[in-house]
This record gives structure tokens, C-alpha cells and sequence, in this order.
């Protein structure tokens, strides 16, 4: 109006026509501005609305270590590095040890806070970190890990010379990279100026990893105590971590039924998915692969049509099983009670980032059935929580044997739990008058962890479709029991329509980095038995759709093995029709059981070593090995070892630095699994 105004006037002044053409366009570009300022803000109203049903903004989250253990009155933290849970679990279990010594700890996660505050440690009294670190992969670290992985990395300046530290490392002797992120983190903390207060712990999975843990952990507290000056409170009852909460009314669209984090995401799904929101894939195609025989190889086709998910050929599928609703009802059975009960764990400590062992409020059911591994056998630390729940002082005095230190104890858990692979419902069954309450079991089962499998397709021919293959795993233990593997049942049992419904698989894709050569012209040697052979079938379809495109493609030679050629020879007619198509430039088959002496692949390279010296040393070939690492990979490195010697002229030594010049160049790649 103000404006209006001040133009009438001036007009009137001068005695002119009421509007000059100027003073009409002034007023038209100012009304439209008005217009456009104040009309259209009101329809991006509801985008508040859409942003509460995501996370909490990020601003939430307490990124410093520091302020959270000060606030806590905490002065021990113990960081784990965990693909499978375990090197959680033990973070926790020593964060647990602390009170007993007059200490306060609290696990963690690396990837939640910012680890360049570890310089700033020093400032709470008595500090100490430790690290448990697990290796993934090929000396990799895990995924949660990485970002520190980078940070030691790339700070060389960094000062930690106040900075008391020890770490415990998880990894498998079968690897060739035998713990290298737990003997990484070691040496560069050192480097950086730190204090080692104990000598770094290393377990080995292919033996007996509680044991290496439980072992190291006696030796670590004294030398703790010693280094502080303080003494063990004696202290050895059980903590509880947990408060119960049972829910008589509550909306049931408030309660899990098995998603990961967020409430009806298997309902309502949200790229992008990962491992806490995973995408359910229609399951296409699921056949038997092997013509007779007792075991079952199966072939399974994912459909992740509208998923955006993308996939490369050699990348891993993560698929989240359930456990078997006959193992479930029995534990309902054996502890009396109602599995249908809604429940929350609730975290006593208030501040924990951690509020639940699992998503809560849910039912027993679902927990047991979706978050808790229920088959494999149990830790010493859960058999001495659950020692208290028995009547009968034989059954107390056993359980708290096995979870010792002593030599008697270690033997006992070694053959009575790991030899006998008794579960959680045996021990229950085998000792009857243990009888735990049903909400402690749930706080100190692990969780039930994703299962990974070589992709056995090619993104290039199967852009919508990711193929698995697996053996289904069953066996009879030393008690008689029968055994089955928790996710190769559950896959056998996921028919293409199942009443009518498709069956639907949760799943993510991780990364890896078992590539084909960059340049197509690359000669490749595939080595793969058993299913072993998966990531290759997406290296075959890759290659022969390379073919197609008019590239130049090099040798693609494959060695396979199996048992019987009437039996168990998969994928046999693919293979020779890649054959055919000169897309295997050599295809070569080892039956192992179709004669008295039985034939391996490593043979089969023997039988080939001029051909397979000319292609690697002449030709620049790339190697992959698959499958089984604790003998298959062992003996085909060894049987390359001697074809680098006979043809190469080498010594052992330098045929062994031969090969791992190929691995530290990527000419060398391993997707193993023990």
C-alpha cells in the first residue's frame, strides 16, 4: 500500500494521467512478486511429515567418545571391528570384566564415533583402550572397521603417546592373511607413540577361538591391575545387562515381526538396501543341481527387479535366514513358556547407544526365530550366566567347569560342547534340570548373523536376477542328534510359490574384490570343486557376453571337481555348451571318487604345468580359487609352488615370493571359505 501510495501522489502532483506506462510496470512486477512470494509456499508443507518417518537427524548421535565416557564415569572402551558378531560379542563380555575390578567400560563401535579423539584419552583417569579386531576377507578389514583401517592409515602425525592400549585379534589360520587387522591395529598404535600395556592376543578360528579368547583374557586382567594399581573386586556373580518388560496392550503395528531397524520395512521397502535394510527378493527358480547322490546341491534364482541394487560379477549375496520353527516350539516346550508373548529388553545403562540386544518390543518367538542363533554351540561366558538356573549342584559345578581356565574345564567344554555340537536346546535337553528364564537366555544368545554367498551370475546377462549355489549342509552329531544348516535348509525350503505366495529371500549385495582383469585380452585360470565353481558361472557368462559385444576376449580356462560324473557334476551341460562356444577355451574335469585313487584338481594342474607355466609367466594370466580353504586352496598353492620350481627354476623361496608378487599385483584371488 506504502508503494501505491507514494505513485498516486507523485502522479497527482505533476497534474499527469493517473498511471505512467512506468508506473504500470513497477506495479505489475511488484504485485508479482507479492503473488510469487507468498502463493506457492504453502504445497512443500507435508516434507516435514515424509522426514519423520526416516531416522533421527545425525545431530542426534554422539560422535565423541571422550564426552560419553566422561558423562558415564566410563574409563575403559573397548572398540570391535565385527562382520559376524563375534568380535562384538567379546567386546562386550570384556567391557562386562571391568566392574570387577573396580572399572567402568563400555563397548563400541568405530564407525558411530570419531577416532581421532583417541589422543584425547589420556584426559579420564586410568583409561584404556582395547581393540578386538576381526580380519575379513582376504586380510581385510570389516566393514564397520574401514573407516579406522583409513584413518591409521593416513595420520602419521598423529600423537598417541598417551594412549594406554592392548588389542585381542579374531581370525582363521587357513587364511593366508592370518589376522592382519588385529596385527595391523597393533603395530601402527605402537608406531604412533602408544603404550602396548598387554602382549596382542591372537585367536584362530580354525582351532578353538573361545579358547584363545578365554585364555588371553586370564592373563590380561592381572596385567590391567598391575598397570593400574587396582585389584580385583572378587566380584564373580552375574551382571545382568538387560531389564525385562513384558507388553499386556500394546498396537500390534508397534511390534517386530523380524525386520532389522526400521518398523513394516519388509512391508513398506526403501532403497537403498543394505544389511540393516534388506531387500526381499522373489525367489525365480530354486532346482536341484546334482543328478543322484545323498547330498543336495541346489541353484537359486533372486529377482531384484525395481531394487536399484547393482552387482558385479565375484560380489557376495548376504541372505538373512530364520532359524527352524521345530527348534523354536522345542524351547518354548522345554522352558514352559508362552512364545507369543510381546517383549523389550531394556539396556540398564541409560546412556548406551545400544537400548536393545535385538528390535524391541517384539514377541520370544521372533526373537528366537529371526535374531537369536539358536544352533550353534555356546560361549563358556553363557554356560557360566546360566549355571545359576541349575538345581541340580552337578549340573551348576559342569557348567561353571567348562567356562574355566583350568586344563580339566577346557578339555570338557572342547568334547562335551564343540566335538558333540551341542546347541543351546541339547544342553537343555542333556542337562534337565537347568532351566533358565527365558528373558536371560535371549540376552546372552548372539545374533543370528547373514550368510554370504559367491554370486553365480553375471550382472551384464542377469541384470535383474542373482543367482546362488550351495550344498545343503545336515549332519549326525556325536549324540545322535541331526544337525542342519540354518540358512541351506531355509533356502531348500523356499519353493518359487508357496501357497499361493511368493517366497521372498532378505538379501544385500557386499562388495568384493575378486574382479575379472580389467582388460578383457587377460588369459584367466578359474580353480573352483564343488560350489566352489559360483562365482565362476558369473565369470563364464561375463567373458561369453564380452564375446558377443566383438571384444577380443583371452584364454578362459576352468578346473572343476566333483565327486561322481553321474552324480554330482553341476552345471555340467552350461559348462559344455561354454565349451562348444569357445567361451571355455579349456574345460577341465576332476571326479575324485570315479576310481581307486582319487583325482583333485591340483592334479589336474600337475598334469598341465606347461600350459599353466605358459599362461601365468609368459602370458600375464589372472588365478582365482574358490571354495573349500582349509585343504583345496592349501594344496592348489602348493601344486603352483612346484610348477614355479620344476619350470621356473626356482628355489621353494622364491617360488613362494613368486606367487605372492601375483597376489600383491591382484593376478592371484581367493574366495575361500573354511
Amino acid at each position: 500500500d506504502a508503494v501505491q501510495l507514494s505513485v498516486q501522489q507523485r502522479s497527482s502532483l505533476k497534474g499527469e494521467p493517473y498511471f505512467t506506462s512506468l508506473d504500470l510496470f513497477l506495479f505489475s512486477l511488484i504485485v508479482g512478486i507479492i503473488i510469487y512470494y507468498f502463493m506457492p509456499r504453502k504445497e512443500p508443507e507435508p516434507l516435514p511429515e515424509f522426514k519423520k518417518l526416516d531416522t533421527p537427524p545425525p545431530a542426534t548421535r554422539e560422535t565423541s567418545f571422550i564426552e560419553k565416557m566422561k558423562k558415564t564415569g566410563k574409563n575403559i572402551i573397548v572398540f570391535y571391528g565385527s562382520q559376524t558378531g563375534t568380535a562384538e560379542e567379546f567386546a562386550n563380555r570384556l567391557s562386562k570384566d571391568a566392574q570387577r575390578y573396580g572399572m567402568k567400560g563400555m563397548a563400541a563401535d568405530p564407525e558411530e564415533y570419531d577416532m581421532g579423539e583417541l589422543s584425547r584419552l589420556s584426559e579420564i583417569e586410568n583409561s584404556l583402550a582395547i581393540f578386538c579386531m576381526a580380519t575379513y576377507g582376504e586380510g581385510d578389514p570389516t566393514d564397520n572397521a574401514q573407516d579406522f583401517y583409513d584413518w591409521l592409515q593416513e595420520n602419521d602425525d598423529e600423537d598417541l603417546s598417551k594412549l594406554n592400549y592392548t588389542v585381542f585379534a579374531l581370525g582363521n589360520k587357513t587364511y593366508e592373511h592370518y589376522n592382519a587387522m588385529g596385527k595391523y591395529v597393533d603395530k601402527r598404535l605402537a608406531e604412533l607413540g602408544a603404550t602396548r600395556i598387554f602382549d596382542l592376543g591372537l585367536g584362530d578360528d580354525d582351532g578353538n577361538l573361545e579358547e584363545d579368547f578365554v585364555s588371553w583374557r586370564e592373563q590380561f586382567w592381572p596385567a590391567v591391575c598391575e598397570h593400574f594399581g587396582v585389584e580385583a573386586s572378587g566380584d564373580e556373580s552375574s551382571i545382568r545387562q538387560y531389564e525385562l518388560q513384558e507388553h499386556t496392550d500394546i498396537n500390534m503395528n508397534k511390534v517386530f515381526t523380524g525386520e532389522f531397524s526400521r518398523l513394516k520395512s519388509f512391508e513398506i521397502q526403501k532403497p537403498p538396501f543394505d544389511s540393516k535394510n534388506p531387500f526381499l527378493a522373489p525367489v525365480t527358480v530354486n532346482r536341484k543341481l546334482n543328478k543322484a547322490g545323498d547330498r543336495h546341491l541346489m541353484h537359486l534364482e533372486l529377482d531384484i527387479t525395481g531394487s536399484k541394487i547393482r552387482y558385479e560379477s565375484g560380489d557376495h549375496v548376504a541372505v538373512f535366514p530364520t532359524n527352524d520353527s521345530a527348534l523354536v516350539n522345542k524351547l518354548g516346550q522345554i522352558l514352559g513358556v508362552d512364545l507369543d508373548v510381546v517383549i523389550s529388553l531394556n539396556n540398564l545403562d541409560e546412556e548406551s547407544n545400544k537400548k536393545h540386544p535385538f528390535p524391541c518390543p517384539t514377541s520370544y518367538r521372533t526373537a528366537l526365530t529371526h535374531y537369536l542363533d539358536i544352533t550353534h554351540p555356546p560361549r563358556t561366558n553363557v554356560l557360566y550366566e546360566l549355571a545359576q538356573y541349575a538345581s541340580d549342584p552337578k549340573h551348576q559345578e559342569t557348567l561353571r567347569k567348562m567356562a574355566s581356565s583350568s586344563p580339566e574345564g577346557k578339555a570338557l567344554y572342547q568334547n562335551w560342547v564343540l566335538d558333540a555340537c551341542r546347541n543351546i536346546l541339547a544342553i537343555l535337553e542333556d542337562m534337565p534340570s537347568l532351566r533358565p528364564p527365558i528373558d536371560h537366555l535371549c540376552e546372552l544368545l548372539p545374533r543370528l548373523q547373514a550368510r554370504y554367498y559367491s554370486i553365480a551370475s553375471s550382472s551384464k546377462v542377469h541384470p535383474n536376477s542373482i543367482h546362488i549355489c550351495a550344498v545343503v549342509v545336515e549332519y549326525t552329531t556325536k549324540t545322535g542328534r541331526l544337525n542342519k544348516g540354518v540358512a541351506t535348509n531355509w533356502l531348500k525350503n523356499k519353493l518359487v510359490t508357496d501357497n499361493g505366495h511368493k517366497s521372498t529371500v532378505p538379501m544385500y549385495i557386499r562388495k568384493s574384490q575378486f574382479r575379472l582383469p580389467f582388460k578383457a585380452t587377460s588369459p584367466v585360470i578359474m580353480i573352483g570343486p564343488g560350489t566352489g565353481i559360483a562365482p565362476f558361472m558369473g565369470f563364464i557368462q561375463e567373458r561369453g557376453w564380452l564375446k558377443e559385444q566383438g571384444k577380443e576376449v583371452g584364454e578362459t580356462v576352468l578346473y572343476f571337481g566333483c565327486r561322481h560324473k553321474n552324480e554330482d557334476y553341476i552345471y555340467q551341460e552350461e559348462l559344455e555348451e561354454a565349451e562348444k562356444n569357445n567361451v571355455l577355451t579349456q574345460l577341465n574335469v576332476a571326479f575324485s571318487r570315479d576310481q581307486e585313487h582319487k583325482i583333485y584338481v591340483q592334479h589336474l594342474l600337475k598334469n598341465n604345468k606347461e600350459n599353466i607355466w605358459k599362461l601365468v609367466h609368459s602370458e600375464n594370466a589372472h588365478i582365482y580359487i574358490c571354495g573349500d580353504a582349509r585343504n583345496m586352496a592349501k594344496d592348489v598353492q602348493t601344486a603352483l609352488h612346484e610348477i614355479a620350481e620344476e619350470l621356473g627354476g626356482m628355489t621353494r623361496t622364491q617360488a613362494t615370493d613368486y606367487i605372492k608378487k601375483l597376489m600383491t599385483k591382484g593376478r592371484y584371488s581367493q574366495d575361500v571359505w573354511s
